[in-house]
């Protein structure tokens, strides 16, 4: 053995290695229990991570617009694509025939809500995500 393992865990390890297998067993659930300690495939022990370090769900801040389809009222869509973008002509237009693309990104909810009522009144379908 290595000179750099402490006495007691040399303590420790010789009285892992001499359990029952009953005892073994109790201790597992032990373990489990109490520190979330669980062995894992092929004798290794495994930590589960602390219920606090879980990240938390954090409030949706920055949203974005997507083009679904243009609808019928194409011609007013791409006005409003232009005005929201400030895409040329043909750019808005080439935009509103691919649709399935973020019209703007990162807006506040009011605004992204803003836009997605003003191209729904003008025949548009759009999703906010």
């Amino acid at each position: 053995m290595s000179d750099t393992i402490s006495a007691n865990i040399k303590t420790l390890g010789d009285q892992l290695a001499g359990l029952s297998l009953k005892d073994a067993v109790e201790l597992g659930k032990y373990m489990k229990d109490t520190y979330g300690i669980e062995a894992a495939a092929g004798g290794g022990m495994m930590m589960a991570a602390p219920a606090a370090a879980a990240p938390k769900a954090e409030a949706q801040t920055s949203f974005d617009v997507v083009l679904k389809a243009a609808g019928d009222k194409k011609i007013q869509v791409i006005k409003v694509v232009r005005e929201a973008t400030g895409l040329g002509l043909a750019e808005a237009k080439a935009f509103v025939d691919a649709p399935g693309k973020a019209i703007k990104t990162g807006l506040s909810k009011e605004d992204a809500d803003k836009l997605a009522a003003t191209l729904k009144e003008n025949g548009a379908t759009v999703e906010i995500v």
